[in-house]
């Protein structure tokens, strides 16, 4: 054949067909610029050398799988609704005397042309850009910019790269579906119906309980890392249950509107219910699959922006005070008022040697261990490993002496010899009384709040049983401790102390300096005393920010280029439904102007249709956010994130803002529509 027969078939396929075209490669192109932007940031010295860089250079890492990932399973949508749009041109091909080996080569040649424009448009948008999305990261994390252009050869090989694998699998694809059809069933693909989902009703009954499930999930788990661990089960049981709702949900909806004789027979509905009964599979899947869509968007958005925004509440629930400082115990005798009082002594003297001035102190021992609370008040120790799925069961015990509380909550609370007060934080504890292993049974006179607690154990996942003892060393004494760790493994109980300061005025980088010589001689200053059993770890507000930031700020700026992603996928759902719909309805509409109706009855008809079905997904997603809120709002627990006003304040403006862009979609798509079959 002549010299480039099959790339001008190709071609001019292509621009024949632009009204599919175009929005597919517009989709391509953004997310291979998206991908290059990812991996730029990725390896941004800018970055990396800035404030949470390494944080930051990771969450991009995690964006890049991610967007490839979806970038695959998407471009397999759209292509096979290309492959199906164009499966009659193939089989006129095929008829004239073409057979599929040369198809193939018009494939090949039509995959060839959508990966070059694609990468090449994409990286040199991606080029463009990448300097805006590093300047705006910059921002985010309040870095210092830097000028000039400059392009990641690593960037550029991983998008192209990854790309190339993509639309290879997508030619493959394509391949399989020509050589599977006949001749004739290639030339009526476009033309074959759809006949709604058998057994309707049993599946539609099932994605109702699946999704009241993952609701009751949502809203009855109060521990965070219950809330973590169920959040991924929950998010699984919530797409799939959609699916099965809105395919067979939309088939039953269908049919009651048909009984309905009032509203069926009218000219404004009769048309356009028939349609949807006749396609209603893979309606109701596309449906779904925006309706998913919308959630994550929804999902992603107001969970970061509630995260970057909330940084200095974070910090600040975190790191009550710029200091904090645990120690680990190796003997009860550690934690006497004798040595309470040296190791004060120490960590005073040795802050004030580094220039700082403690104040606002706050110093509490106690004795921590994971834990499960038995029926009648026993509290087990529990390993932690020990049970794979029973972290649900397990509690955070820790045991604290009368006189720190009192200090702590400035108190003048009393106990007896064989009296407790109790504190249950995410949990709840109905016991009159409380044992613990080997300890002496006590009796609960009251359970009461323990506010400043929640400063020193606030990283903690589990929920908090906490015991007030009258005194830390009796109620130890009969536990042995010689044996505890060969005898409950990881739980063994921990003897610990917390010394946590202010420095007394210091900014953040004298903070940052003051960490640097403190926290590096702390250990000689214990072991110039001749105390060499005891282990810390000391943080400080100013010296974790940096982390808070990238981890916060990387999160949000991938939430926005996930969100720019996931909508313009849902974009492209939205308009192909639509054209492939005003294609498919042509003929039924133009057969019913030939009988008598109008253009304006035409509209009514379209605007029945889109209206019906258009805006259900946007009302399930809202339903969808609604219930994930509890559950979110305990995972961004974990993060230090305690402020609901400011969570619920960004779910609502994500949401009303969403709703916006879905109308302005809906009245361009539903535009196109009408000229189609007008």
């Amino acid at each position: 054949m002549k010299r480039g027969f099959y790339y001008n078939l190709a071609y001019e396929g292509m621009r024949k067909n632009k009204k599919m075209y175009i929005p597919y490669l517009l989709t391509c192109i953004c997310m291979v610029m998206m991908l290059y932007i990812i991996q730029y940031l990725k390896h941004s010295e800018v970055i990396q050398n800035g404030r949470g860089g390494t944080t930051v250079c990771m969450t991009m890492g995690l964006g890049g799988w991610v967007i490839g990932i979806f970038s695959l399973i998407f471009l397999f949508y759209t292509n096979s609704f290309l492959m199906r749009r164009r499966s009659k041109e193939f089989g006129l091909y095929n008829m004239l005397g073409m057979s599929k080996k040369n198809i193939v080569h018009i494939l090949c040649w039509e995959t060839f042309i959508t990966f070059v424009i694609s990468v090449v448009v994409g990286l040199v948008c991606g080029i463009v850009f990448s300097k805006l999305a590093e300047l705006l990261m910059l921002k985010i994390l309040t870095g210092q910019a830097s000028y000039g252009i400059s392009v990641s050869a690593e960037g550029i090989l991983v998008t192209s790269a990854a790309f190339a694998a993509i639309f290879f699998l997508l030619l493959l694809n394509s391949i399989r579906r020509v050589h599977a059809g006949t001749t004739i069933s290639l030339i009526k693909s476009e033309n074959v119906g759809e006949k709604p989902p058998k057994a309707n009703r049993i599946l539609g009954v099932g994605g109702f309980v699946l999704l009241a499930a993952a609701y009751y999930l949502a809203v009855s788990i109060t521990d965070p890392l219950s809330a973590m661990i169920w959040f991924f089960i929950a998010v699984i049981m919530v797409i799939v249950a959609t699916y099965m709702i809105f395919i067979s949900g939309m088939v039953l909806l269908c049919k009651i509107l048909q009984k309905n004789k009032k509203y069926y027979y009218k000219a404004a509905h009769f048309v356009s219910v028939s349609s949807m009964v006749y396609r209603m599979k893979r309606n109701g899947a596309g449906l779904a699959s925006i309706c998913i869509l919308a959630t994550m968007v929804l999902v992603m958005i107001s969970s970061t922006t509630s995260l970057y925004f909330g940084t200095e509440d974070a910090l600040n629930t975190r790191y009550p005070r710029e200091i904090n400082n645990t120690f680990w115990m190796e003997s009860m005798n550690d934690l006497s008022d004798a040595k309470i009082k040296e190791y004060t002594q120490i960590v005073r003297d040795h802050a004030k040697d580094c220039g700082a001035s403690p104040s606002n102190v706050m110093t509490c021992r106690f004795l921590s261990a994971n834990a499960s609370v038995e029926d009648g008040g026993r509290i087990i120790w529990k390993d932690v490993d020990e049970k794979a799925t029973g972290f649900a069961a397990l509690v955070r015990l820790v045991l604290i002496p009368l006189e720190d509380y009192n200090k702590l909550e400035g108190t003048q609370e009393t106990l007896k010899d064989d009296e407790v007060l109790i504190c249950a934080k995410r949990t709840t504890y109905k016991g009159n009384t409380v044992s613990v292993e080997q300890m002496p049974e006590y009796k609960v006179k009251k359970q009461t709040a323990f506010t400043e607690f929640d400063s020193i154990e606030l990283t903690d996942t589990l929920p908090l049983l906490l015991v007030v003892v009258p005194d830390l060393e009796k109620a130890a004494a009969d536990v042995d401790w010689e044996n505890a760790k060969d005898r409950y493994g990881n739980s063994e109980m921990l003897k610990k102390w917390v010394y946590n300061f202010n420095t007394g005025g210091m900014d953040a980088a004298a903070q940052i300096n003051f960490m640097s010589d403190y926290n590096g001689g702390l250990s000689t200053a214990f072991g110039e005393k001749g105390i060499m059993s005891i282990s810390h770890m000391t943080e400080s507000l100013e010296g974790n920010k940096e982390d808070f930031y990238g981890t916060y700020g990387g999160l949000f700026f991938l939430a926005i280029v996930l969100s720019v992603v996931f909508i313009f996928a849902a974009v492209l759902i939205i308009y192909y439904k639509q054209i492939s719909e005003g294609y498919e309805d042509q003929n039924k509409f133009a057969i019913m102007q030939k009988v008598g109706m109008t253009k304006g009855e035409i509209r009514k008809s379209i605007n029945s249709q889109v209206l019906t079905v258009f805006f259900l997904p946007l009302l399930l997603a809202g339903l969808h956010m609604a219930f994930a809120f509890p559950m979110v709002q305990r995972v961004l627990s974990l993060f230090s994130l305690t402020n609901a006003q400011l969570f619920m304040l960004t779910t609502g403006i994500s949401f009303a803002a969403f709703a916006v862009l879905y109308v302005i979609v809906y009245r361009i798509t539903s535009k196109a529509y009408y000229n189609i079959v007008s």
